[in-house]
């Protein structure tokens, strides 16, 4: 049966960290899961310089956002059910390390093929550590509390890509695209050492699968034929598919379509960030009279409405309307995606390694579809996008009205 929400008591449980130790552990599993958002939005400024440099077309160019999703969905499979043998800070360190060195490799691509292909393992091992900051999370806080706190992590990650694309913009003044990825290089080497310093092991050896392969397959097995568990993991990743579609499709459509400047993109891109920032802490709040599924809807049938609002701003080639339901959608995601990540692993905190894995992993596998689709679907025009994000808002709130509907 699955695990219920009630969570594991002394001495199998390590205490909460309060007061300053919490305040800096929060910073730190925000950074942790800041590196997703980081290595996806500080190049996107340079999306439309690298089809230049590279020779290639848009397509082929937003491929490097899909293989790296891809990427990560391999290394949180890999390493959630590692973390729940091993624990929580081994595969942490050895991620940031690996991340280290890929993201320099990214900088010696010659091809866009070959971009994309240091791509996938730069996002493998920044999978590792996103996966585990997860599990830490449901290790140490169960239901209501873990909705807030994951609320709270998007006021840490959520700054990521609100600074990313400026940054991104910044870096280019001093040379091309790959500089970007030199000071990626640099920002893993020195979350490495932070986080070998000073991550605490939340999973103690008596609460560790010390079982094999046919363990982690039962384990796994439990997982998939959990309706719900797999209902609001699905959510999940169609959410983060129409995410992706904003991410991969926005700077050529402000940019290329609309004429805007890098720097204005920067800054519509950094405002959307901070909607979402702002969202993700009203939630924390909402949270105190409301029920995190309550809370998912709403906000899943909001942001479907944004992206139908984006399908009329492309066709009728409005720019305000484009912008303003821009900043909607990505709105709402900060309330769907704290009480969704919840939900889900909620049920499986005896497995939150691998059921955090599982999660994320679906996530970004149904999510790297999105970034071919709104190159294949043409350049020149806002409406593949706008197709792409408002398809994803239809399936995610179907899913979670159908799927994980409790009976």
């Amino acid at each position: 049966m699955p695990q219920t929400a009630t969570p594991p008591t002394a001495p199998d449980r390590v205490a909460v960290p309060t007061g300053r130790a919490a305040i800096g552990l929060l910073v730190l599993l925000g950074c942790l899961t800041a590196i997703g958002p980081l290595s996806l939005d500080t190049y996107l400024p340079a999306l439309p310089d690298m089809t230049r440099d590279l020779s290639a077309s848009q397509a082929r160019i937003q491929l490097s956002l899909t293989t790296c999703l891809i990427g990560v969905a391999v290394g949180q499979l890999v390493t959630g059910p590692l973390s729940d043998r091993w624990g929580r800070r081994r595969p942490v360190i050895v991620g940031l390390a690996a991340y280290t060195l890929l993201s320099l490799l990214c900088t010696l691509a010659p091809s866009a093929e070959t971009f994309a292909a240091a791509r996938f393992f730069q996002g493998f091992a920044g999978g590792m550590g996103t996966v585990v900051a997860r599990a830490i999370v449901r290790d140490l806080y169960a239901g209501r509390a873990a909705a807030k706190y994951f609320s709270r992590l998007t006021l840490i990650f959520g700054l990521a890509p609100m600074i990313a694309p400026a940054f991104g913009s910044l870096l280019l003044n001093f040379g091309d695209w790959r500089v970007i990825f030199v000071a990626l290089t640099v920002i893993g080497a020195l979350l490495a050492t932070v986080v070998t310093w000073r991550l605490p092991e939340t999973l103690p050896v008596a609460r560790r699968n010390t079982g094999g392969l046919l363990s982690i397959a039962r384990i796994a097995r439990v997982l998939i034929t959990d309706r719900i568990y797999l209902g609001y993991t699905l959510t999940q990743g169609l959410a983060f598919a129409g995410l992706l579609g904003y991410l991969s499709g926005s700077s050529f459509v402000l940019q290329d379509v609309f004429g805007l400047s890098v720097g204005m993109y920067s800054l519509i891109f950094g405002v959307n960030s901070l909607a979402f920032v702002a969202v993700g802490q009203l939630n924390a709040r909402l949270l105190d009279r409301h029920g995190p599924r309550q809370l998912l809807i709403t906000a899943l049938g909001l942001g479907l409405l944004a992206a139908l609002g984006l399908i009329a701003g492309a066709l009728l080639e409005a720019l305000p309307l484009v912008i303003v339901t821009m900043l909607v959608f990505l709105g709402s995601l900060g309330m769907v995606m704290p009480n969704g990540t919840a939900l889900a692993l909620d049920r499986h905190g005896a497995h939150a390694g691998t059921a955090a894995a599982l999660l994320g992993g679906i996530q970004a596998v149904v999510a790297a579809g999105a970034a071919p689709l709104v190159g294949i679907g043409g350049e020149g025009s806002a409406l593949p996008m706008a197709l792409v994000i408002a398809g994803a808002a239809a399936g995610s709130l179907l899913v979670v009205l159908t799927l994980a509907r409790r009976r």
